[in-house]
Order: C-alpha cells, then sequence, then structure tokens
C-alpha cells in the first residue's frame, strides 16, 4: 500500500446548509488531515481514507456566526475539537465509487457514504503523478447532536436540518 498526500492548495471542504428556508449558507473548513492509503489510486476500492476537519478553522465568512458554530450550540469545539471520517468500504460505482464510512461530529459516530468522482490523473510540473477526485454527501446533522435551532416569525426554522458536504481533493505520493 502506498501512501498519499492531499495538496491542499489545491483541496478544499466545503458545507452547505439552508438558511431561514430561502437560501443558503456556505462555509469551509480551512484546516484539515488526511491519510490515504492505497495500492492504486486509478482503483480506489484499493484504499483507505481517514479525514480530520479542525472545527476551530470553520470559515462561512462571517466571524459572529463562525463563533456561533464553534460554540456549544453546535459543535463545541472546546470539547471535540475535530469532524473524523474513517472510510469502512469502497465500492465502484460506474466510473465513479461509493466511500462508505464513520463520520463522528460532536463525540456522535454515525455511517455516511460519499458519492465520489474521479477527475482522472496527470503529472504535475515537477513531474510527480496526482490525481483529482471530488466527494458529495448529504446528512441530518440532528442525527450528530446538532440540533439548535430557532422559530421563524413567518414560520420554519432559522437553520435546515440537511448538510451537504463537498470534498475536492488532489493527491501526490506522500514524500
Amino acid at each position: 500500500m502506498a501512501k498519499w498526500t492531499v495538496d491542499q492548495s489545491h483541496s478544499s471542504v466545503g458545507f452547505e446548509v439552508k438558511h431561514m428556508m430561502v437560501s443558503k449558507v456556505k462555509g469551509t473548513f480551512d484546516a484539515y488531515t488526511a491519510e490515504v492509503e492505497a495500492a492504486d489510486l486509478a482503483d480506489l476500492t484499493t484504499a483507505t481514507i481517514e479525514f480530520k476537519f479542525d472545527v476551530t478553522s470553520i470559515n462561512t465568512r462571517s466571524e459572529d456566526r463562525d463563533n456561533h458554530l464553534k460554540s456549544g450550540d453546535f459543535f463545541d469545539g472546546e470539547s471535540f475539537p475535530t469532524i473524523d471520517f474513517k472510510s469502512t468500504s469502497i465500492t465502484k460505482d460506474g466510473d465513479d465509487y461509493k466511500v462508505t464510512g464513520d463520520l463522528t461530529i460532536k463525540g456522535v459516530t454515525n455511517p455516511v457514504t460519499f458519492d465520489v468522482e474521479y477527475g482522472g490523473k496527470g503529472k504535475n510540473p515537477w513531474g510527480v503523478e496526482v490525481y483529482g477526485f471530488e466527494a458529495e454527501a448529504k446528512i441530518n446533522r440532528e442525527e450528530f447532536g446538532l440540533t439548535w435551532n430557532a422559530a421563524l416569525e413567518t414560520g420554519g426554522v432559522l437553520v435546515g436540518k440537511d448538510i451537504k458536504i463537498k470534498v475536492e481533493l488532489e493527491v501526490n505520493p506522500a514524500a
């Protein structure tokens, strides 16, 4: 098994959630780590994948909202500093993949399946082989203990239940 490094300058971890039932708030986790091991990344079914997203690095372009998300109302970053994912199975889905694993948020672990699109491989300007992937999953935040909300005067709630997680990766062989 070869180890692969995520090129963070060409990768991102993002999310989106419905706001006030009419629009979406998008954000990122600007700090994260990833471990990918695979016999051959052209066949992702041979891989094991682990991610840790640093809760304190959440960025929605609003400092007040970011601080609220880091608080006990949401992620409780002081007690639970990371969101963790570890793959448990990877299956082929046409040219793409289904990556299932254990996602842990705020101390609660549930299985989640990411739809993963293989972007291809190439060589960077230094002759190093790189691979690209895009992964997306949808979770119900309440299943992970993220239950804070506020009722709206016009009906409905401030924060939607469904969170879309999107990960875009470029990986290189580990040095």
